[in-house]
């Protein structure tokens, strides 16, 4: 990561431990206040991860900071996201400001059209699209794919509700190996019988509502990460969060749930089985 960003978040997390102190409040009761996790807190304030605008405001709302206050901690997460970045960090690059944007939110809504969302992956799944990144090195691809696992014990929690909407070629759009495939699709049919989530596909054999060009992930109704290229970027525009609570919506419309998708999985589930023989029958 380049110094500039990083002295930028070494100022924005001492300005918020200084105000934490100020308060008389623990990094584990500012975190429980403001509904996020405790290593959010731990981190930000050790300028180890850039919060998403949504976080920031829920630590200046727990915080009771005035406006003049809040305005200036918003300021310096300006500066931090406007600062160069000419290197890496396994906590705040390649993808991993989705999942702390997801962290902040109660309710989680994802539509993706190439990749499976972030709080879907299996470790070696996330392992892939991490090593598409030519800026991380095999150590921090190693500790990015941690935390995006720990991160993902957010969909267990109760009171927290995840929406995923998929194309079905997310389903075929596939790194490594049949193998890996096959756990990554039996981790979808675990997941997808959670009480706190619901699983929508969009069929082949279905035409999309609208023609997809970027996924997006919907964190309440406060902010929106957009994935483009190289990246990803968080906006709070309120022409954004329409546009994109729009599309989800029309999305969510054409999908199928339940037990159309477990049929739907099971199916794919064999297609990679057949694959999985052959390259086997092939090698021996």
């Amino acid at each position: 990561m380049g110094s500039e960003r990083r002295e930028r978040m070494r100022v924005l997390g001492a300005r918020l431990r200084a105000l934490r102190a100020d308060v008389g409040l623990t990094g584990a009761a500012l975190a429980q206040q403001a509904g996020v996790g405790q290593p959010t807190v731990s981190k930000v304030e050790n300028g180890r991860m850039v919060p998403s605008p949504d976080v920031l405001d829920r630590l200046s709302g727990a915080l009771g900071l005035d406006e003049s206050t809040a305005g200036e901690v918003r300021a310096l997460l300006a500066a931090v996201e406007a600062a160069v970045d000419s290197g890496s960090d396994g906590d705040v690059s390649a993808g991993l400001v989705v999942d702390e944007a997801v962290r902040g939110a109660r309710l989680v809504r994802s539509f993706q059209c190439v990749v499976l969302p972030a709080m879907l992956q299996s470790a070696e799944y996330a392992r892939q699209v991490f090593l598409t990144s030519p800026e991380l090195d095999a150590e921090a691809v190693g500790r990015a794919v941690a935390a995006r696992v720990e991160r993902q014990g957010l969909l267990y929690e109760p009171g927290r509700e995840s929406v995923f909407v998929l194309t079905e070629a997310v389903l075929r759009t596939w790194p490594g190996t049949p193998s890996l495939m096959l756990a990554q699709l039996d981790r979808l049919l675990a997941v997808e019988s959670l009480d706190t989530v619901r699983l929508g596909i969009i069929p082949w054999r279905r035409p999309v509502p609208v023609l997809p060009r970027y996924g997006f992930t919907l964190c309440d109704r406060r902010s929106v990460v957009v994935e483009v290229f190289p990246g990803e970027r968080v906006s709070t525009e309120e022409d954004d969060l329409a546009r994109c609570e729009e599309m989800f919506s029309r999305f969510e419309g054409a999908a199928v749930f339940g037990g159309e998708v477990r049929d739907l999985l099971m199916r794919v589930m064999g297609e990679f089985r057949g694959l999985r023989d052959r390259h086997h029958s092939v090698g021996e």
